[in-house]
């Protein structure tokens, strides 16, 4: 069943490398090829495709005739029950291995929060032994049962970055900044091993987005803003991943199946909004964001995940052209497509627990975490009546066969009995983390250099400050232990090096004095200073922004870099971030900046490329180059190599090495926006409404005060605010009630919150209660359409908060939604409604999963 043919794509790899080297500089989107001819395009709408306008990729796997009767001899055998089984894809925090022996689902998955007895940490042991169960009960052929192996998916998109001890690498962000192929490559194959070792055998990776506005917060995930880099780098993590189509390794014990995501258009949503509507052409949703799925297919990538957002106002999972007549048809695409998280249920139409449609369209594996019993149900139910045809439902089971069968799953032992099973000493190994550290000095940018302040002189004294010198977390980004990305701890990390720990190691080794002060205030003067900032960890709409501001209202690292600047010391400034932001001012306050991205588990690599060795040499220069444009303005979204007005601060390729001249002329400090808004999902941010929110003040009576200075009332005095302050001036509001009223955040536009309800988000509230009388209520409200209230009573978890302490409180949105509130038009996302003698502090109402105390959905 291996294939020993060489597919054209490999040789034309020389060709694609040395085109990629050719972007160092700077270019233009290719042309579109080929053409639509006007015959083709006549009659045609915006969002309606032709298959004939798209290419035809080599798929590398010719019919096998044996596999193909090994896969009809399992097919003809299975009952409807256990066909519809192959098809439905359940999550460990919603399944257990016994529901197997009644449900025989093809697959299961561990999303970004879902971990074996819910704790992110568990050992890698207790990874093992969880695959293990579902594969001996998937294999249990007792009272007639097929013995069909089960199929264990992860995202190991940056590493086996769900495990605890496992190599980090840089985020795909960084990685396209290093233009390197093989790395790449390599970076696929240690992220098997690792994969391996823990029990999976199948990754939901590589992202093949190509971004086009930054403002996205899956930007992190995408290589490069330019198609040419992804249309390269795609097959190479694809390779490394899986191994070589027609070689010995493909698809082996030490190999994963891929899942190239997500299909299609995702990087090119209006306004960068996640899940949203892509309006492209087709053309251009043919030449750029197509891309990295026409070489991965060459490559052989075994899945294909769909993608939540919509082409032209049809969602991707229940886009018959898109899935069947172009990816199946036209790119000849052997393997399965495979939803993602209940994307099915944001089909017209659908249910997470019931959607027909999505497989009619062309999906083979509905990813039904905490819905599978739902849609297995209703699945069946159409499959028996024959609404769902037999024929479709047989060609998505067997494509799923075939892969289980390419992987010798039929064959294989239990996942601890494998070739890499239980081999944990692979996790974070040096050969593993030498590979990941490469990847962090590659990545780096310089972007400012005065003077020649860098590389430092390790031999002196150096201060290292910001919040994320020595914070993992922030180092790592999203997808990093938990979905996230935070609520970890410095021993979650035991095979990483902070950025602060690899400075302090080379510093002191070379005879050198390294002091931590995250807040700058050091114990004797330095000889140079370098700060380490930047963006939080997020995944996906969490990370969504309204412009390409950083951190708009909170200077604290812009005051902290001025702060040494002012003292005389030399500084160099160090930014973490999932995407290029609107930093001029930080940037005019260091004497050097350098782009880090998200480099994960290898903070020594940043040191390599800072630091000169202890005798005064320069150790690793700086090699990366922008794959992304940065901004001369927050407010330049979308920006991209080719447009007509292309007007970047640093242009798409840009990168200094220490050879050139690394002045730079002070920079505006015009953000260009009228008001720096707050980030998406946002509602009130250190006690201000957030852009496009109003501040409510309603008494007794119903009268409302709009609130626009520190102080307000109602107009019959029965509840009054004052500004306090909380970690900064005026960072808070206090709420006094003098009797029955409430505060309100009133949306000028209705918003949107139902793909957050798809999850674990939460409705997060920074508060202080000051004063809670035994017979007093508290309740939390929220508005839909205009009219319809929902309330969660907060009575009884308030009482049980310290009073005058600051806290967290998060609420699940989907309680929201399970009280009746229409969470896709909500006009008022948050309010409070109270008696007389409550008095409760408010800093921060957000979309979040960070929190202090969690909440089930109040009751009363």
């Amino acid at each position: 069943m291996r294939r020993t043919r060489i597919t054209p794509r490999l040789a034309r790899q020389g060709l694609l490398a040395a085109l990629l080297l050719s972007l160092l500089g700077g270019c233009s989107p290719p042309s579109p090829e080929p053409q639509s001819t006007p015959a083709a395009s006549a009659n045609r709408g915006p969002g309606d495709i032709d298959p004939n306008q798209w290419p035809q990729p080599n798929w590398p796997m010719p019919v096998d005739a044996e596999l193909e009767a090994r896969v009809d001899a399992v097919l003809a055998s299975l009952t409807l029950e256990e066909k519809v089984g192959q098809i439905i894809q359940g999550d460990i925090a919603s399944l257990t291995p016994e529901d197997l022996r009644t449900y025989r689902l093809g697959s299961i998955l561990a999303g970004g929060n879902s971990d074996p007895g819910g704790r992110y940490n568990a050992t890698p042991a207790e990874w093992l032994a969880l695959a293990d169960a579902f594969w001996a009960e998937s294999m249990d052929s007792s009272d007639g049962r097929k013995a069909i192996p089960v199929l264990f998916g992860i995202d190991a998109v940056h590493g086996q970055s769900n495990i605890v001890g496992a190599t980090l690498f840089p985020h795909n962000v960084g990685l396209g900044a290093t233009r390197n192929v093989e790395l790449i490559r390599q970076i696929g194959r240690i992220t098997a091993i690792e994969t391996r070792t823990t029990g999976m055998e199948w990754t939901f990776a590589p992202t093949v987005a190509v971004p086009q506005d930054d403002r996205w917060g899956r930007t992190y995930e995408g290589y490069a803003e330019h198609p040419e880099v992804v249309r390269v780098f795609a097959p190479a993590m694809v390779e490394g991943l899986q191994g070589m189509p027609g070689s010995p390794e493909f698809l082996d014990e030490r190999h994963v199946m891929t899942s190239v995501k997500h299909y299609l258009g995702d990087g090119g949503t209006q306004g960068g909004r996640d899940q949203g509507d892509n309006i492209a052409s087709e053309a251009d949703l043919r030449d750029i964001h197509a891309a990295g799925y026409i070489t991965a297919i060459e490559a052989g990538a075994q899945a294909v995940m769909a993608s939540y957002n919509s082409y032209h106002g049809t969602k991707m999972h229940g886009h018959r052209a898109l899935l069947t007549d172009v990816l199946k048809g036209r790119m000849n695409f052997g393997g399965f497509v495979v939803g993602d998280w209940n994307g099915h249920g944001q089909v017209a139409g659908c249910t997470p627990t019931d959607c027909l449609a999505t497989y009619t369209a062309g999906l083979d594996l509905a990813m039904a975490p905490d819905s599978w019993k739902g849609l297995y149900e209703s699945t069946l139910a159409h499959a028996r009546e024959g609404r769902l045809p037999l024929d479709r439902l047989d060609d998505a089971v067997r494509r799923i066969l075939r892969v289980k069968f390419r992987l010798g799953l039929f064959e294989a032992p239990r996942p601890s009995e494998r070739a890499l099973g239980g081999q944990f000493e692979l996790l974070g190994s040096a050969e593993h983390r030498a590979v990941a550290r490469q990847a962090v000095r590659e990545s780096l940018v310089l972007l400012k250099n005065a003077a020649g302040l860098l590389p430092l002189d390790p031999r002196g004294r150096i201060l290292v400050a910001g919040d994320g010198a020595h914070d993992l977390s922030k180092q790592s980004g999203g997808w990093t232990l938990t979905w996230q990305g935070s609520g970890t701890t410095r021993a979650d990390y035991p095979n990483a090096d902070s950025i602060w720990e690899g400075l302090r190691d080379q510093i002191e080794a070379a005879g050198g004095e390294a002091e931590l002060a995250v807040d700058g205030q050091f114990k004797q003067k330095p000889d140079a200073a370098i700060v380490v900032f930047g963006e939080n960890p997020y995944a996906e709409f969490q990370g969504d922004l309204p412009n390409l501001a950083y951190r708009p209202g909170d200077d604290h690292d812009l005051q902290l870099l001025r702060s040494l600047s002012e003292q005389g010391i030399p500084t160099v400034a160090v930014f973490l971030s999932g995407r290029p932001l609107w930093v001029n001012r930080e940037i005019n306050a260091a004497q050097a900046f350098v782009a880090a991205w998200l480099p994960g588990s290898e903070g020594g690599g940043v040191a390599d490329v800072l630091l000169r060795n202890r005798d005064g040499a320069v150790q690793h220069d700086f090699k990366g180059k922008l794959s992304y444009s940065w901004p001369r303005r927050a407010d330049q979204s979308p920006l991209n190599v080719g447009q007509s007005d292309y007007d970047p601060q640093f242009a798409y390729g840009f990168g200094l090495s220490y050879a050139d001249d690394g002045a730079l002329a002070a920079l505006s400090e015009d953000s260009g926006l009228t008001d720096a808004g707050s980030g998406a999902n946002q509602f009130l941010v250190a006690g201000a409404p957030a852009v496009g929110l109003q501040l409510l003040l309603l008494g007794a009576d119903e009268q409302a005060v709009v609130v626009s200075a520190p102080q307000a009332s109602t107009a019959d005095g029965t509840l009054s605010l004052s500004s306090i302050d909380h970690e900064k001036q005026e960072g808070a509001r206090l709420l006094v009630w003098q009797g029955a009223a409430r505060m309100a955040l009133l949306s000028q536009q209705p918003l949107d919150l139902d793909r957050e309800t798809n999850g674990d988000v939460l409705l997060v509230v920074t508060l202080r209660v000051d004063a809670l009388p035994a017979d007093a209520s508290v309740d939390l409200q929220a508005r839909s359409g205009g009219t319809q209230v929902v309330t969660l009573p907060l009575t009884a978890t308030l009482s049980a908060l310290d009073q005058g302490a600051w806290t967290r409180i998060g609420i699940p949105l989907k309680c929201l939604r399970t009280a009746g509130a229409d969470t896709a038009a909500l006009d008022v996302p948050f309010a409070l409604q109270a008696s007389a003698g409550v008095q409760i502090a408010l800093a921060d109402v957000r979309a979040a999963t960070d929190h202090d105390q969690l909440l089930a959905c109040p009751t009363q």
